[in-house]
């Protein structure tokens, strides 16, 4: 069909509104697992310390009728510390832009710091689950805590050619190989030798489609009354724990943490805070500013497969 000659056209037109709805969507995930699943508790100094003890391994013990007492030497606690990490984000917004009429928000400087908000959690979920090297820091140096991966020294299943992180160094990545349920058993022993009781086993999404296809002691069965067929092992029973499968988002993929969450605490210096800062021009500035560090009371209760295929 041809065009009527002389038709006037959107195209062509001048002055037709726009069709902008009120609204933004951001499908971003917000979700933090580790952050949600362990517990909190207060920092006091930029050096954060705790003491770790374990009692002498049980044995044989018959003693004579009448006899002298001698004394074992007493083991001393030992001490642990973290440094603590400032995390932030900033936004700045000229006088205008809050001024002139908007789609989808009634405060630009509002709806930024709710966004960086959201953005500041996810930045502390990821150095949590990061293998960043711990950094004691200076006056150009920021500190960095020691994070989950480089804690582990008891427990760990490693490809070749990896190593445990120390309190100077992250952990060192060895040759990538397929995750096995032999291997999350393997673990999950090991936690229950050192007196762990692992509840979460995280991972990324790769291996938790993976850890969907371990057979262990699991039947599934399809929902008739709904034509559901369960695809996915959400808890895992092993014969020293029961475990949920948990993925998250920001870890590495190539790491499963078998965690006992009661044994890792989020310390909080100065807890998620709105600062202004001074204003130098036409326009507003301000940050979401925290300091944290992580609290591993006791790493031997947890344990980790490290160096896992991603794909």
């Amino acid at each position: 069909m041809a065009i009527v000659a002389n038709t006037f056209l959107t195209f062509s037109a001048i002055g037709n509104r726009e069709d902008l709805i009120d609204r933004i969507y951001n499908i971003s995930p917000t979700e933090t697992p580790f952050v949600a699943a362990i517990g909190k508790t207060n920092a006091t100094a930029v050096l954060h310390e705790w003491q770790v003890d374990a009692l002498a391994a049980a044995a044989s013990n018959a003693q004579l009728e009448g006899d002298e007492t001698a004394f074992a030497a007493v083991t001393p606690t030992t001490r642990a510390q973290n440094r603590c990490q400032i995390s932030r984000k900033e936004v700045i917004v000229s006088g205008t832009q809050d001024a002139v009429n908007k789609a989808g928000r009634a405060k630009e400087m509002t709806y930024q710091l709710l966004k960086r908000g959201k953005e500041l959690r996810r930045d502390m979920e990821f150095v949590l689950m990061s293998n960043q090297a711990p950094v004691t820091g200076n006056s150009t140096t920021a500190r960095q805590l020691r994070p989950v991966c480089g804690w582990y020294a008891t427990n760990d299943n490693r490809g070749a050619g990896g190593a445990d992180g120390t309190t100077s160094a992250a952990a060192t990545d060895g040759t990538q190989r397929p995750l096995t349920e032999a291997m999350v058993k393997n673990v999950l022993q090991l936690c229950w030798d050192a007196g762990g009781s692992p509840d979460t086993v995280m991972v990324g999404s790769f291996n938790k489609t993976v850890c969907s296809g371990f057979t262990g002691n699991v039947t599934k069965l399809q929902d008739v009354s709904n034509a559901k067929l369960a695809a996915n092992i959400d808890v895992y029973k092993s014969d020293f724990s029961t475990v949920k499968f948990v993925a998250n988002r920001f870890q590495r993929a190539r790491d499963a943490h078998v965690l006992d969450t009661e044994m890792w605490k989020l310390a909080t210096l100065r807890a998620p805070r709105t600062e202004d800062l001074a204003k130098t021009g036409d326009a507003e500035k301000a940050q979401i500013l925290t300091e944290y560090t992580l609290e591993a009371c006791n790493e031997a209760a947890s344990g980790v497969i490290a160096d896992l295929t991603t794909a």
